[in-house]
This record gives C-alpha cells, sequence and structure tokens, in this order.
C-alpha cells in the first residue's frame, strides 16, 4: 500500500452520514508528511531516470511517464491536504474557554457553550 492512499476504514467512517470525519492527531500527520517527502524524493529522481534512459534508447513511453506523474502528483496532493490540516489548527476558530472549534459544530468540544453562528445569533437547537 502506498503511503498516500487512505486505508478503508478511514474512507469508510468518512462517508458515513451525519458524522464528521475524525482529524489525524497533529505526530501522525507530522509523521506521514516526512514520509511523503522521502517518497516524493525518491519518485522523482525515478522519474528523471526514467526519462535519461528513455532518451538513451530513442523512444518515449508516454504511459510509464504519465504513471509516474501521476504518482508524484498525487503525492504532492496530499502533501497540501496535510499542510492545510496542520495550519488549520493555528487559524482556527476558538471558544470563549480557549478551545479550538471545528467547522460546522453546534456546541464547544471543551466545555459544551453553544457556538455563534456567522451573523452573531447562538444556536437554539437544542
Amino acid at each position: 500500500m502506498s503511503p498516500f492512499r487512505r486505508r478503508q476504514t478511514e474512507v469508510a467512517a468518512a462517508e458515513v452520514e451525519g458524522v464528521a470525519p475524525r482529524r489525524p492527531h497533529a505526530g501522525l500527520l507530522r509523521r506521514e508528511q516526512k514520509a511523503l517527502l522521502r517518497a516524493r524524493e525518491a519518485r522523482l529522481r525515478d522519474l528523471g531516470g526514467l526519462v535519461v534512459e528513455m532518451y538513451r534508447r530513442g523512444a518515449f513511453r508516454d504511459d510509464l511517464l504519465a504513471e509516474a506523474c501521476a504518482d508524484a502528483v498525487g503525492i504532492d496532493a496530499r502533501l497540501a491536504e496535510i499542510d492545510d490540516l496542520l495550519h488549520a489548527e493555528r487559524h482556527a476558530a476558538r471558544c470563549e474557554c480557549g478551545a479550538p472549534i471545528l467547522r460546522g459544530s453546534h456546541f464547544c468540544p471543551n466545555c459544551g457553550r453553544a457556538i455563534e453562528t456567522a451573523n452573531g445569533d447562538e444556536d437554539e437547537d437544542a
């Protein structure tokens, strides 16, 4: 299994309607980010070697190049997702108690206070 693909259980849990997907721990995200950076570097090095070898032989195979490039672009996309998740915590909205509020939440996960909506009114769905 490649390091930038999600596990089936994560995908299944994210697809359940009405349940917000859990945000992975920052340490896990950083570890995955480091592994992806190493994998990306290796893929780009392999891609360069592939192009040089094709040049030597005088025959370029677009299907092999497209597959290798797609792998590198997939890794870049996952790295961007991880970067957004890691930096979202710094810019996240905060409750009066100081706990970060996840997007779409109606109540603070720490103290249970109702979260104000964008127009300033508090939700009264309790």
